[in-house]
């Protein structure tokens, strides 16, 4: 649609309760065509810039492959880090018996237990709590925050009931979900990098989060001992596989994203004869720091360089929960100071960094009414602005095109991993039912993000191969996925 056409459809953006009727001077109408010009031409440069076609997608997700390649290469050969987790023994059903799991991800840790009982039965009974880490604790030593979450670990434990039956003479094990920055050297060990996500615990950095845990446990008298540590990623995964043999992808889009898959330990050169005897060990790749590519626009670029990464984690920054919103919030900001979308002056909220959250751009998408009331109650709520019908109805034009690319791209990149699993295996992939688990609030909620997540794989991969490619939602997978690998990798097994 042309710059002119879409103005006249676009018309005036006199917020909603501006005076109607009085004779207005010719100066002002000429100044309302051209603020409907700033507007649609803002919009047409959006939908240009976002835009992923067919080629777009191809090139995502061919770029995405390589540098994987590159990643598994060499540590540092990519931006993709596709770091080693050590998991070279997923679930297969036959686990038995008592297992815990811990996981550990921001403000709240939660802990689990789950009885299992074989084929047969599976899994037989689970119990799970979670408990909010007081904010102090994030800024003292790690001695204390170990303390506290082991003794919290404790008392679930001491509430045990008789639908679970621990093993005699063995230890409990558990399974620790730790979603942070970790370098794993085994299944159960792995050196912490940095905190993140607020904390600033001292005394962590450079030591291994297994031993920090287990020294802890030991200090509350706790008889239990870690089996296996697990991104949240690699969590989902086996979490999915359990049920489901064909389970070969988990990608988590939430507030942020990543993405882990089962390879060949063989197509990995910098194991350097690191033995599986399975064969396979899961890789998490980290892929939030891709960047191969991507349609960019300048309000992606201006809110990069304010973060606290810049130049940093761009797939994510394009992708996932956390950003989605507030890359609306700064096209509609430009559209309200050059095109006036909003009225004059300026609502002030709608300066506010993150005020409009991905969770709005939902609620707002899900308004079928002719004159778009919720729209106009959340962009009310949120950024303080009176809207008309027609300013809507462009806010809404605004968070598909973001929303869009953002589906359309991780649908780009779920293509990627299949493609270079499919290359490396010669066809093994694609020729048969193939499952990506996926998990986050953002896909699970987000039905349009799902939509545009479909199209684009079933758009790369036409309609016969992409029939064998099943998205599947693994709610919570991490937690009993965490519980499941520490039963798959027992040290009693």
């Amino acid at each position: 649609m042309s710059v002119a056409a879409r103005s006249a459809t676009i018309g005036s953006f006199s917020p909603v309760g501006s005076q109607k009727g009085s004779p207005r001077p010719k100066m002002a109408v000429r100044s309302r065509i051209s603020t409907s010009l700033s507007v649609g031409r803002i919009l047409t440069n959006l939908e240009n810039s976002c835009a992923t076609p067919l080629p777009v997608l191809r090139h995502v997700a061919d770029a995405m492959a390589e540098d994987m390649r590159a990643g598994l290469a060499v540590d540092g050969g990519s931006y993709l880090k596709m770091i080693l987790s050590f998991v070279n023994t997923l679930p297969t059903g036959n686990e038995e018996g008592l297992f815990y799991a811990l996981d550990l991800g921001g403000t709240n840790f939660r802990v689990l237990r789950v009885q299992l009982g074989g084929k047969d039965k599976r899994v037989i009974d689970t119990e799970f709590e979670q408990v909010s880490i007081p904010q102090e604790l994030m800024f003292r030593t790690s001695e204390e925050l170990f303390d506290f979450i082991a003794s919290g670990l404790a008392r679930f434990v001491q509430k045990e009931s008789g639908k679970f039956s621990p093993a005699r003479g063995r230890k409990r094990e558990i399974g620790f979900t730790f979603s942070f920055p970790v370098k794993q050297t085994s299944i159960d060990s792995g050196i912490l990098i940095k905190w993140t996500k607020g904390f600033a615990v001292s005394g962590a950095a450079g030591r291994d989060v297994v031993a920090c845990l287990n020294e802890a446990m030991e200090r509350q008298g706790l008889d239990m001992r870690v089996s296996a540590l697990v991104n949240d990623t690699v969590g989902t995964l086996a979490g999915a596989r359990y049920w489901d043999d064909d389970v070969m992808v988990a990608v988590i889009l939430g507030t942020g994203t990543n993405a882990c898959y089962v390879e060949r330990t063989d197509a990995i050169p910098k194991l350097n004869g690191h033995a599986s005897s399975s064969g396979m060990t899961i890789i998490n790749t980290e892929w939030g720091a891709f960047s191969n590519g991507l349609p960019l626009t300048e309000f992606d670029k201006e809110m990069d360089v304010a973060s606290i990464n810049p130049g940093e984690q761009i797939f994510e920054k394009t992708i996932s929960g956390m950003y989605l919103g507030e890359i609306v919030r700064r096209v509609l900001l430009k559209m309200a100071e050059a095109g006036s979308l909003f009225g004059d002056p300026v609502p002030e909220k709608l300066f506010t960094p993150f005020s409009l959250r991905t969770p709005d751009l939902c609620a707002m998408q899900k308004d079928s009414s002719g004159n778009l009331e919720a729209v106009g109650s959340i962009l009310n709520n949120t950024v303080g602005v009176r809207s008309s019908l027609t300013a809507r109805r462009v806010v809404l034009e605004v968070c598909d095109t973001i929303v869009k690319r953002g589906g359309r791209l991780a649908g780009a990149g779920i293509v990627g991993i299949l493609q270079k699993m499919d290359n490396d295996s010669r066809g093994l992939v694609f020729g048969k039912r193939t499952v990506v688990a996926m998990d986050g609030g953002l896909y699970e909620h987000y039905p349009q993000y799902r939509r545009y997540i479909q199209d684009a794989v079933n758009e790369l991969l036409g309609d016969e191969v992409s029939s064998n490619v099943i998205i599947e939602h693994s709610k919570d997978g991490s937690g009993i996925g965490a519980a499941l690998l520490a039963a798959a990798n027992s040290k009693y097994a």
